[in-house]
C-alpha cells in the first residue's frame, strides 16, 4: 500500500496534486450544498409531522435525489482527503493520517444517516404505516428518521470540523499556502465543532448559534478551495532556496 502511494506522490507534481484535490473538494461542496440547502431544506420541516410528512410525500424524488448527492459528496470528500494526504504528508505524517481518518469517520457517518430520509420516505407513502398506526402515528414516525438524520448530521459535523484542524496545521507549517489560510482552517473547524456541539446540547438556541458559527468555516473552506483550484500551492521562494543552500544538512537534522 504505501508503495503505491509513494508511487503516486512521485508521478504527479505539487500543484497537479492540489489541483486534483480542488476538484474534488468542488464535488464535495455542489453535492453537499445541494443535500443540504435543497433536498434537506424542502422536506424537512423539523417540529412539524404533518407537514414534514406531506412534503416528503409530495417530493419523494427530492428524497432521494438528497439521499444520492449526499453518498457522492461523502466518497468525494475521502478522496479529496487522500489527495491533500499525498500533497502534504511530507509535512507530518501524523497529523497527515489523523486528517484522513476524520474524514473517514465522518462521510460513514453521512452515508450510514442517509438510511433514514429513506425510511421516512417509506412511511410517508406505505399506505400499511398509516393503517397501522394511524395519520398522525405515520406522520410522528416520518418526522422522527428525519429528526434522527438531523442529529446524526450534527455528529457528522463534529469531524467536518475535527479534519479542518489538522489540514490547518499542515497548510499552516507547509509552506505551499497562506499562513493565514491555516489559521483560518483551524478556527474554522472551531466553528463547526462548537456549532454541532451547540445543536446537540439545546435543540432550539443552538440551531441559530449552529448557522453563525458556520460562517467562519465557510469562508475558510471556500478560500481553500478557490486556492487550490487557481493557484495550486504557492511556489517555494527565492529565500526559503537560500536557505536550503546555506544550511544543506539542516533537513537531516530536523528529521
Amino acid at each position: 500500500m504505501n508503495t503505491i502511494v509513494h508511487a503516486a506522490a512521485a508521478t504527479a507534481s505539487p500543484k497537479r496534486q492540489a489541483r486534483t484535490a480542488g476538484l474534488l473538494y468542488l464535488i464535495v461542496a455542489v453535492f453537499a450544498a445541494f443535500a443540504f440547502n435543497f433536498a434537506t431544506g424542502s422536506t424537512y420541516v423539523a417540529g412539524d409531522a404533518a407537514a414534514t410528512a406531506q412534503s416528503v410525500l409530495a417530493n419523494g424524488w427530492l428524497v432521494r435525489a438528497g439521499v444520492v448527492a449526499d453518498l457522492i459528496q461523502a466518497t468525494a470528500w475521502i478522496f479529496t482527503a487522500m489527495a491533500l494526504y499525498l500533497l502534504l504528508r511530507h509535512v507530518n505524517e501524523n497529523r497527515a493520517r489523523a486528517m484522513v481518518i476524520f474524514v473517514a469517520v465522518g462521510a460513514t457517518i453521512v452515508c450510514v444517516n442517509q438510511v433514514f430520509p429513506l425510511a421516512a420516505l417509506l412511511v410517508a407513502t406505505e399506505p400499511s404505516y398509516a393503517a397501522a398506526f394511524g395519520a398522525a402515528g405515520s406522520n410522528a414516525l416520518a418526522l422522527l428518521l428525519l429528526d434522527i438524520r438531523h442529529y446524526g448530521s450534527l455528529v457528522a459535523e463534529i469531524f467536518m470540523g475535527l479534519w479542518l484542524v489538522p489540514l490547518g496545521l499542515l497548510a499552516y507549517t507547509s509552506g505551499l499556502f497562506p499562513r493565514a489560510l491555516g489559521v483560518a482552517l483551524v478556527v474554522g473547524g472551531a466553528g463547526w465543532i462548537a456549532g454541532a456541539l451547540a445543536g446537540l446540547v439545546d435543540p432550539v438556541s443552538g440551531v441559530a448559534f449552529n448557522t453563525s458559527a458556520m460562517m467562519v468555516p465557510t469562508i475558510a473552506e471556500v478560500w481553500l478551495l478557490g486556492y487550490l483550484l487557481v493557484k495550486g500551492v504557492r511556489s517555494p521562494g527565492t529565500r526559503d532556496r537560500a536557505r536550503s543552500v546555506a544550511v544543506p544538512g539542516l533537513a537531516t537534522i530536523v528529521q
